[in-house]
């Protein structure tokens, strides 16, 4: 049976991995990148994207508080604005903050996240940083699903392993990490519109055992 075409949002920071999505969706016939959504204070991936044609917003946490509003008020007005558009895979790319469960649960088993570090080690924030104050010899990056709110826990669709040379600084380690993230996102989004992961347990199996790309 033919796939049906999946409809992306990518939920963004600044929007690094933006353009390498952006180009590979392009592309591919079975996706369309029909959102992209940021909670930062300025983005530049926002302005990239509108130059783009595509539809690109702010969506602050900060303001939504400012206005009175608390926390899970803005995870199920994001799930609205994401059904409004008929979403069925969200990728959170840069994206800071954790969904909770009321949002998740109206995407599931749809809502990747790309981690730039070999889940699960050094979840959360400044995870280069984490891996070199902590002298590991490697690192690298993880795409998974979030199905709860927990952080950088969830099943491990693809992983790609970095090596950390001996004067390397945050900011090498970040270069090599995204161009890795870059790969192993993309590769993800492409085999969830092939139908080809399928979640059992802690494990996410991919169709065939191996990768097409």
């Amino acid at each position: 049976m033919k796939n049906k075409k999946i409809r992306l949002a990518l939920l963004i920071g600044r929007g690094g991995r933006l353009a390498a999505v952006y180009e590979r969706a392009k592309n591919n016939p079975l996706v369309d990148l029909v959102l992209v959504v940021s909670h930062k204070k300025e983005s530049p991936g926002i302005d990239w994207a509108k130059e783009r044609g595509l539809e690109a917003i702010y969506f602050r946490l900060n303001d939504w508080q400012a206005a009175g509003q608390d926390r899970k008020s803005y995870n199920l007005e994001l799930a609205k604005i994401l059904k409004q558009r008929k979403i069925n895979l969200v990728v959170m790319a840069g994206w800071d903050l954790i969904m909770s469960n009321e949002f998740l649960k109206e995407f599931p088993g749809a809502v990747m996240n790309i981690h730039p570090s070999l889940c699960p080690a050094f979840p959360g924030l400044d995870s280069e940083k984490q891996a070199l104050d902590y002298g590991v010899k490697y690192t690298g990056a993880t795409l998974h699903f979030v199905p709860d709110d927990g952080v950088d826990t969830g099943p491990i669709i693809l992983q790609r392993v970095v090596p950390i040379e001996p004067n390397e600084t945050v900011e090498t380690l970040q270069e090599k990490i995204h161009q890795e993230e870059n790969e192993i996102l993309c590769q993800g989004i492409k085999l969830f519109a092939e139908g080809k992961l399928k979640i059992e347990g802690r494990k996410v199996i991919i169709k065939n055992g191996f990768l097409f790309f």
